[in-house]
Parts: C-alpha cells; sequence; structure tokens
C-alpha cells in the first residue's frame, strides 16, 4: 500500500491497520483484514466519489442561479407567453424551489429529445419539463420524487356509482382507438371479459360518449383529464392511476444534495397544497394569462 495512499486514511483507521500486524495478533489477521477493507472499501468510496455527488449542487450555491432545461411547447406545462418568456406549471414550480433556496432560476429552453444530453454534459443543472419518470435512465441521471401523475385513470360521472376498476363488469369503457387508455381496457378485459370496449377517434368523443350516457366510464390520462374537467366536464376520476406516469425533476447522477433539496420542497408542497393550487391554476386557463 502506498504511503500517499496511507497518508490519507483517518488516524484511527491508521492505528488500526498497524495495530493488528504485529506478530503478537497475526492469529486473528485475516479476520481482522476482512473487516478493515470493508472499512477501508467504504471510507476510499466517500472520499474519492462523494465528493461528486455535491458539485452541481455547491454550483447552484456558489453561483446563485439554477440553470432549468424545459421544451417550451407542452402548455400548460411548458410555453412561451407573447413576448417569448417562459411561463407555465413547470416555470412556476422551479422558481417556487429557488424562491424557497433564496437563488434565481434560468430557464435554458431546450428541445425535450435533447434535455438529457444537456443535463449530462453539464450545460444545466435539473429538468423541469413535464418530463415522465424512465426508469432505463436511472444509471445516467437521479430523478425527484413526482410532482403529477400523468397516468391512464378511469373517469365517471359524478352521479356514477363506479367507485373502482372492480365496478366494470358489464359497464361500457370509452376509449381513444390506440391510446394508452385503449391498451389499459384491454388489458382489463382479458381480466375481467364482461367489460365493453368502446374506441373513438378522440378523448373529446370518448368524453361526450361518457356524458351523453353512451358509456359509464372512459379511460384518459391526467393530462387530458385535467383539461376535460377545466373545460367543465363534470367527470371524477376512481382509483389510482392504472399506468402510473409519474411526472417528475431530473438532475445529474449522484446529485444527492440537490435531489433531497427538491424532495424536501415538494414534500412541502404537496403538504401546504401548492401543487394543487398550481394544476387548479394552470388547467383552468393560466395559460391565457
Amino acid at each position: 500500500m502506498s504511503g500517499r495512499i496511507f497518508g490519507r486514511f483517518p488516524a484511527w483507521l491508521r492505528t488500526l491497520l498497524v495495530g493488528w500486524t504485529t506478530p503478537k495478533h497475526r492469529p486473528v489477521a485475516l479476520i481482522v483484514s476482512i473487516l478493515v477493507l470493508g472499512v477501508i472499501g467504504s471510507w476510499l468510496f466517500s472520499q474519492l466519489l462523494g465528493g461528486d455527488d455535491d458539485q452541481t449542487w455547491e454550483h447552484i450555491q456558489q453561483t446563485g442561479a439554477w440553470r432549468v432545461g424545459m421544451d417550451p411547447s407542452f402548455p400548460p406545462f411548458d410555453l412561451l407567453d407573447s413576448e417569448g418568456n417562459p411561463m407555465g406549471y413547470d416555470v412556476d414550480l422551479a422558481r417556487a424551489i429557488a424562491a424557497r433556496w433564496g437563488i434565481q432560476v434560468e430557464i435554458v429552453a431546450t428541445g425535450f429529445d435533447g434535455l438529457t444530453d444537456a443535463l449530462m454534459a453539464g450545460r444545466i443543472d435539473s429538468v423541469i419539463s413535464a418530463l415522465p419518470h424512465d426508469p432505463r435512465l436511472t444509471a445516467d441521471l437521479s430523478y425527484s420524487s413526482s410532482y403529477f401523475e400523468a397516468g391512464v385513470r378511469l373517469a365517471v360521472i359524478e352521479s356514477s356509482p363506479i367507485s373502482s376498476v372492480a365496478d366494470l363488469a358489464g359497464k361500457r369503457l370509452a376509449v381513444e382507438w390506440g391510446s394508452n387508455g385503449d391498451a389499459e381496457a384491454r388489458r382489463l378485459q382479458r381480466d375481467e371479459p364482461l367489460i365493453q370496449r368502446h374506441t373513438f377517434s378522440t378523448p373529446q368523443e370518448a368524453l361526450g360518449a361518457l356524458l351523453n350516457g353512451e358509456a359509464d366510464g372512459i379511460l384518459v390520462d391526467g393530462v387530458t383529464l385535467r383539461q376535460m374537467q377545466a373545460d367543465g366536464a363534470g367527470i371524477v376520476a376512481v382509483g389510482p392511476a392504472l399506468e402510473s406516469t409519474p411526472y417528475v425533476i431530473a438532475m445529474p447522477l449522484g446529485a444527492t444534495m440537490l435531489q433531497e433539496e427538491i424532495n424536501a420542497v415538494l414534500a412541502d408542497f404537496v403538504a401546504t397544497g401548492f401543487l394543487d393550487t398550481l394544476e387548479i391554476r394552470w388547467f383552468s386557463g393560466g395559460f391565457d394569462q
């Protein structure tokens, strides 16, 4: 073991290594070596890699700016106002998080397909852009907890006795043909063949069938559902998402401090109802302001 590496060990670890290699203690050297190697491995990992965990957070603190990548082409989450300035649910969310930290937000407009590349290249610190959690990318970047559920939901009229998918036997389900809702309806039919699946060209046509009594429920994604409700449709979601598609905030892999700080703020926003307030604003015409 080189003197340079040995010298980086804390004093208690150097003492342990020297003490247990004397002739008096050689009979137990193997057991101790295994334990010590485990300690050394953990310590080296924290020393050699741990410093990188906080680089993004440290950069944010040093500059006083949080660079957030966003594709402003998906209202009401991300869009531009008449003067070309970013606005929307995600913009308000980013600004509210930054306000908790006492820093500024720098919105970096980026095409959706290039957001993760920009993040991994270090051109931005985070992505907030109606970004679904993708388990395939967890080896390349980190995610926050969810701030919006965009997955497929079962929705019914407000006076319906249907309270879950367990009540759908013999009922008529309206879906947009070829959508994720259609795929979920097919899956439900495999478990309950008595479910009647009715397909339509658009989500609006499926909604019309529900409101006209031609269907007992519809399966739509969470964004479309909130837009329908904002437009005045008297429908409610029942049960959890059938296919969860959580929108999350992405950050560099290993940016543990940034991840913890974001999750702490999001948890508070859920508890205080701030996320509900954002939904009400931006799904009730806020993008027309």
